[in-house]
C-alpha cells in the first residue's frame, strides 16, 4: 500500500506530459463521437484507430486508446437518450428510461445524470483498480463455467423478479431473446442450427445491435407515430437554470443508485469475457427491483439512467484489470487493447508492474484524467446535443431511420441484418402494443451465448453431473441470490399486506 501513492503520482507526471495530455484530450473527444454513433462503439473505435498508435510510444498509445474507450462509454448514452438508438450494446439499458425522459423534454436532466453516473462509475472503478488489483484478479480466476452460469441466472432473475403481475410476459420475452441468441453456429460443436429458410445470413447469428436498434430505434419511431395519430409533437428541451437545477436534483437522488451500479459493474467487469453490457443490464434490473416505485421505470425514471451508466463505466475499468495482471481480456475492447500490447512488445502479467512502471501507472493515472475530461466534454456539449431534438419530427424521423440502417449494416456489412432489423422493429412495435416488456429480450440475447456456453462447459467437465452447479461457495451464494430475487415480489406483497391493487403491471422498457 505504501508504494501505491508514489507510483500513482509518478503516473500523473507521465500523463501530464504535453504530448500525452494532448492525445488524451483528443482520445476523449473522438471517443464521445464514436460512442454516440450507432453501430460503432468502443470496440470498433479502438480497433480502427489502433494502427495510428504505431507512431506513438507504448505509454502514449495505451493512454490514447484508453481515453477513446472512456469517451465511448460516456458517448454511448447520447444517441440512446436523444434518439432512442443505443450507440453500443453497453448503452442499451440507458435507452429504457433515457429516451422517455427526452420525449418529455427532460433531455438535459437525462444527459446530466448520465454524465454524473459515468463519472462516479469511472471514479469508483479506477479507485478499486488502483487499490485492489492483485486480489481481485485472483478472485476473478475462481469463476469457472459453473460460477459464471450462476451469475447469468442472477441477471435473468432480476428481470423476472421485478415483473410484478406480468411474470409470464417477462418469461416469454426472455425466451424470445434466448431463442434469437441460439441462431447460427453451435457454440460447442460448430454445427449450424435454426438457419431459417436456409438463408446464409443466419450463419453468423443475430447481432445484439441489430435486435437492439430494431426494437428501440425503428420500434420507438413507429410507436411515437402511432401514439400521435398524425402530427407528432415533442416537448422541446431547454438548457436553462431551471433544467440545470432539476438535473442536479436527479443526480443527488440517484447517488446511491450510482454507487450500487459502480460496485456491481466493476465486479462483473473483471470477470473474463463478461464485459460492460451484462453489468449495465444487471444494474438496471437490480435498481428497478429495489426501487419503491418500480412502475416508474421505463417511463422516464432518472435512476434508470444512473444505474446502467455507472455500471458500464465501472465495468470498462474493471475489464482492464485481468488484461494487465493476467493477460486475459475482460471485454471485446480490452481484447483489442491486449493485441496492441503484444504489438508494442509488452507482455501482460504481474511482472509488468515492476518491469514497465511508466506504462502501467501512466495508464492508471490517465484513467482518472480521462474520466474527468470525458465528463467535462459531455456536459459542455449538452447545448449542441439538444439542437438535435429541436429539429422538426418530420426531419428527425428520417435521420433516425438512416442511423438505424447504418447501425444495422455496420456489424456484418450485409443487407440481411438490415432486413432483420426492420423485422425486429415491427415486432417491437407489436410487443409494445400488447404490453410486453422488451428489456428482458435484450438481456437474453446478450447473455444467451454466455449462459449456454458456461452451462454446457460445466456439464461436459463434470461428465453430466448437475451437482457441479452447487460445488463451490460462489455458485451456491449466487444460486441463493437467484432464488431470493425470484421470491422478492412475493415478499414485498406479503409485507405490504397483499394490497397491490394500486401497482400497475410492468410496462415495456
Amino acid at each position: 500500500m505504501e508504494t501505491i501513492f508514489p507510483s500513482l503520482m509518478h503516473g500523473f507526471v507521465v500523463t501530464f506530459q504535453d504530448h500525452n495530455f494532448l492525445i488524451l484530450t483528443i482520445g476523449c473527444a473522438v471517443g464521445l463521437f464514436v460512442g454516440a454513433m450507432p453501430g460503432l462503439g468502443s470496440v470498433n473505435g479502438v480497433a480502427i484507430l489502433l494502427p495510428v498508435t504505431f507512431l506513438m510510444t507504448p505509454t502514449g498509445a495505451i493512454i490514447f486508446l484508453a481515453a477513446i474507450y472512456y469517451g465511448a462509454m460516456f458517448g454511448g448514452s447520447i444517441s440512446s437518450i436523444l434518439l432512442g438508438i443505443p450507440g453500443a450494446s453497453t448503452a442499451v439499458a440507458t435507452t429504457f428510461d433515457g429516451r422517455p425522459m427526452a420525449v418529455k423534454g427532460r433531455a438535459v436532466q437525462a444527459l446530466m445524470t448520465s454524465a454524473a453516473a459515468s463519472f462516479v462509475g469511472g471514479t469508483i472503478g479506477v479507485l478499486l483498480f488502483t487499490l485492489l488489483a492483485p486480489p481481485l484478479a485472483s478472485f476473478a480466476l475462481r469463476f469457472g463455467p459453473a460460477e459464471n452460469f450462476a451469475l447469468m441466472l442472477v441477471a435473468f432473475a432480476t428481470f423476472v423478479g421485478l415483473s410484478g403481475d406480468d411474470v409470464w410476459k417477462t418469461i416469454f420475452s426472455i425466451a424470445f431473446g434466448l431463442l434469437a441468441s441460439t441462431v447460427g453456429l453451435d457454440t460447442i460443436s460448430g454445427q449450424p442450427r435454426l438457419i431459417f429458410f436456409d438463408l446464409p445470413g443466419f450463419y453468423h447469428g443475430i447481432s445484439f445491435l441489430v435486435l437492439a436498434i430494431g426494437l428501440y430505434g425503428i420500434g420507438e419511431i413507429l410507436w411515437t407515430i402511432q401514439l400521435a395519430r398524425g402530427e407528432v409533437t415533442m416537448t422541446k428541451p431547454t438548457f436553462d437554470k431551471a433544467s440545470f437545477k432539476d438535473g442536479m436534483k436527479c443526480i443527488k437522488r440517484g447517488f446511491l443508485t450510482m454507487n450500487m451500479g459502480s460496485f456491481l459493474g466493476f465486479v462483473v467487469g473483471i470477470l473474463p469475457a463478461a464485459g460492460a453490457t451484462p453489468g449495465s443490464l444487471m444494474a438496471y434490473g437490480i435498481a428497478k427491483t429495489m426501487s419503491r416505485h418500480p412502475d416508474r421505470y421505463g417511463r422516464g425514471e432518472s435512476n434508470g439512467v444512473a444505474a446502467p451508466e455507472s455500471a458500464n463505466n465501472a465495468a470498462s475499468t474493471g475489464s482492464m484489470l485481468p488484461m494487465l495482471t493476467l493477460g486475459i481480456p475482460g471485454s471485446p475492447t480490452t481484447a483489442v487493447l491486449l493485441g496492441g500490447m503484444f504489438i508494442w512488445g509488452l507482455t501482460p502479467g504481474p511482472m509488468l508492474f515492476s518491469q514497465q512502471p511508466d506504462f502501467v501507472w501512466g495508464l492508471i493515472s490517465s484513467l482518472y484524467v480521462s474520466n474527468l475530461m470525458a465528463a467535462v466534454l459531455m456536459v459542455l456539449s449538452i447545448p449542441l446535443f439538444l439542437a438535435i431534438l429541436r429539429l422538426p419530427f418530420s426531419i428527425l424521423a428520417p435521420v433516425i431511420y438512416i442511423l438505424c440502417i447504418t447501425g444495422g449494416y455496420a456489424p456484418t456489412n450485409t443487407m440481411h441484418d438490415v432486413w432483420l432489423m426492420v423485422g425486429f422493429g415491427l415486432g417491437g412495435f407489436m410487443l409494445r402494443k400488447l404490453d410486453y416488456p422488451m428489456a428482458p429480450a435484450a438481456l437474453a440475447i446478450v447473455l444467451g451465448p454466455l449462459t449456454e456456453r458456461n452451462f454446457r462447459q460445466a456439464l461436459i467437465g463434470s461428465q453430466g453431473d448437475p451437482s457441479v452447479f452447487f460445488s463451490s461457495t460462489i455458485s451456491i451464494v449466487l444460486m441463493a441470490c437467484t432464488v431470493l430475487l425470484l421470491v422478492l415480489p412475493v415478499i414485498k406483497r406479503a409485507i405490504s399486506g397483499g394490497d397491490d391493487s394500486d401497482q400497475p403491471g410492468t410496462h415495456p422498457a
